[in-house]
């Protein structure tokens, strides 16, 4: 299909086409692409890069624009560790987190790299123990499982820590958070609620033989707020699981594919998006530090 990609400030208004990837505008697959940006005084973006991950063989290489350079070009990186054993299923969206890019798959885990770089490293994280899904890889509705499966877990910022979120399928309904250590290497549970009861209590109960409670969106800014699906969809429900308790719910009036968490910093309404060939420096002051966390 034919497509135009774009980088929008959601506050002001502008707009920045993006020139197409391998001069076509017309592509043969759809991939994850990620939107990372760099800080500036008050933190009004001074930088971004975007990109999506590329598999080439026995290898994975990252497709990067930056606007200094104001086109595309394929950044072979440093050997995924631990290496990759398997082709990445991305089934939810691209991930920002602290200087790093992450594309999830939901059945084993996420590969993160800093766009940034002239040599990226690639990560890869696992899935907390009893999460990994490898087994049904080889099935032949694999596909379709793992697309299932990103209705059931996410993975998301919230708090500004790396957190993962899952529902299993049958009653009660547990849902559990866990949170990933600061090296990012390893998940501890959190929180874990029986997602079925809370539901009743709130007066969602979940219907025998209906679709179960699938996970919409994790709070960006409180790490105990998840919002739920119920009811095919028809409602929203946001779930505080350190009290154990429905706290809101809306209904869903036009239906929805995603739902994608957005915060909005009041820096964004000055700030501009810089345009191709421009150096950022000669519009933005670059604020320097030693890196934070190494995931």
């Amino acid at each position: 299909m034919e497509a135009e990609r774009c980088i929008r400030n959601p506050v002001t208004g502008q707009l920045l086409r993006l020139p197409y990837l391998d001069g076509s505008r017309k592509r043969p697959e759809y991939r994850h692409m990620g939107l990372l940006t760099k800080a500036g005084d008050g933190d009004a973006p001074h930088r971004f890069a975007v990109a999506e991950i590329v598999h080439q063989r026995d290898r994975v290489v990252i497709d990067r624009f930056l606007p200094e350079t104001g086109r595309w070009e394929l950044v072979l990186g440093l050997p995924c560790h631990p290496p990759l054993k398997w082709e990445m299923e991305m089934n939810q969206e691209t991930v920002a987190f602290r200087d790093r890019l992450l594309w999830v798959d939901l059945t084993r885990g996420a590969i993160s790299v800093d766009p940034f770089s002239h040599r990226p490293e690639f990560r890869f994280v696992e899935l907390p123990e009893g999460s990994s899904l490898a087994d049904f890889r080889q099935a032949p509705t694999a596909t379709f499982f793992m697309r299932e499966m990103g209705k059931y877990r996410r993975i998301g910022v919230s708090d500004g820590r790396l957190r993962y979120i899952e529902a299993s399928l049958h009653a009660p309904f547990l849902l559990s958070s866990f949170v990933l250590d600061d090296e990012g290497r390893s998940w501890t549970l959190e929180r874990q609620v029986e997602l079925g009861r809370v539901l009743e209590d709130g007066g969602h109960p979940c219907e025998e033989g209906k679709r179960p409670p699938q996970i919409a969106v994790i709070n960006p800014l409180n790490a105990d707020t998840i919002y739920i699906t119920v009811g095919e969809q028809k409602h929203i429900v946001a779930v505080d699981i350190y009290q154990g308790k429905v706290i809101a719910s809306s209904p869903l009036q036009h239906g929805y594919r995603s739902l994608v968490p957005c915060v909005l910093p009041p820096a964004l309404g000055s700030s501009r998006i810089p345009t191709y060939g421009r150096n950022p420096l000669h519009d933005f002051k670059m604020v320097t530090g030693p890196s934070s966390t190494p995931f």
